[in-house]
């Protein structure tokens, strides 16, 4: 059994690299199983597996996961939205960003529905887990953590979310990619009107084709450097926010404040330095590996009804954009790709975008990284709204 901290760490993050290595180099049915378990799934559920098995002494190891899961919650989070320039996502154009907030709302609907239906099954509490899953569903699993971390919801919970993003999530991608051959039907039943959108993802095809910066030591480092130095200071700044406010908690203001921050770099130089990608998934998978290190496999016992939950959500969803593209006018493309981008962020939104055409992926991360911006605090919205109707 693993007592030392650092070894405790060391495993964690050599387990992620693992998995990781594995879905990159993957090939025939491997390559399949990895699209439907991402290696970020696997790497949770791969922690909760030696939990389980008590490879190593929770109380020991305490120390080393209190100091690093939330400060590398934060510095994740910087990171992740260096990549957001506001700028380039109203270029969107008002039916492409009606479209997204749509879906957003419609997804929050779903959450609180889906919780009032079913608290009674998997139990008033379930509003932490859902909130959490909420923050994956608007944005991505980096919103997940943010909000774990502001809400402080338990690792069994966030395990049963965890669940949901998963099964639940492979289902929709799959549904969604088959719906693409009803596009012209759809489009004419919503008699929806494309050409701006083709002018849009045109020009954001030019200027991405420009944008071809390699990351480098230099960029990596600064970006680690100044990700880091926000975290360190946000965690001071959250607790006197909360001090003069006494609204929410010191969680939830230091990850505001880490989001203003970053949103406010994100149109500065520093936001245009190559690598943010590749240090924010690298501090993602840090963290979802101690999350999952503290949870244990035989706390999923309700995961069936958790996992019927999920799929209210995505039905009530499914069910409140129809009537609003219709209404709206608005095309098959952009309710699809608004869906996946809240509900599947930047690993999948860009796929749909370019099984309808190779220009439209650029729209796609756009979208995905709008949803980057909003899903932590909507999805604390959200949470308390249903701890509210617990």
């Amino acid at each position: 059994m693993i007592t030392n901290g650092f070894t405790y760490v060391a495993v964690l993050l050599f387990m992620a690299a693992v998995l990781v290595t594995l879905e990159k180099t993957a090939k025939g049915g491997l390559a399949k199983f990895f699209k439907f378990i991402p290696a970020v799934v696997l790497c949770y559920l791969v922690a909760m597996l030696l939990c389980t098995l008590k490879v190593w002494d929770l109380a020991e190891t305490k120390p080393a996961y209190s100091a690093l899961k939330n400060n590398l919650t934060y510095a994740m989070i910087f990171a992740m939205l260096l990549r957001c320039d506001i700028r380039k996502v109203l270029r969107l154009g008002p039916r492409m960003l009606i479209g997204f907030f749509s879906a957003t709302l419609t997804i929050i609907i779903g959450f609180v529905v889906a919780f009032v239906l079913m608290k009674g099954v998997i139990g008033r509490d379930a509003w932490m887990g859902l909130g959490a899953l909420c923050g994956s569903w608007i944005g991505g699993s980096g919103n997940m953590v943010a909000v774990q971390a502001a809400l402080d919801i338990s690792e069994a919970d966030m395990g049963y979310a965890l669940v949901i993003d998963s099964i639940d999530y492979s289902i929709w991608v799959m549904f969604l990619l088959w719906a693409i051959q009803l596009a012209p039907r759809f489009n004419k039943w919503t008699k929806a009107d494309t050409t701006k959108l083709d002018e849009v993802s045109v020009k954001l095809e030019e200027e991405a084709r420009l944008n071809t910066k390699p990351a480098t030591f230099q960029s990596l480092l600064l970006l680690i450097g100044c990700a880091f130095l926000v975290s360190a200071i946000a965690a001071n700044v959250g607790a006197k926010l909360y001090g003069w406010t006494h609204f929410s908690d010191k969680a939830t203001w230091t990850v505001l404040f880490v989001t203003a921050v970053a949103l406010i770099a994100a149109v500065t130089p520093l936001g245009k330095v190559a690598g943010s990608t590749e240090v924010s998934n690298l501090l993602l998978y840090a963290v979802i590996g101690l999350l999952a290190s503290r949870a244990s496999l035989l706390e999923l016992g309700d995961a069936p009804a958790w996992i019927l939950t999920g799929f209210i959500i995505l039905a009530i969803h499914t069910v409140l954009m129809l009537i609003i593209c219709k209404l709206l006018k608005l095309d098959l493309f952009t309710a699809g790709v608004a869906s996946l981008a809240n509900i599947g962020g930047t690993a999948s939104a860009p796929v749909l975008a370019g099984s309808y055409s190779g220009s439209l992926v650029p729209v796609g991360i756009l979208m995905a990284l709008m949803g980057y911006v909003v899903g932590t605090p909507l999805a604390v919205l959200c949470a308390n709204i249903m701890k509210a109707l617990a």
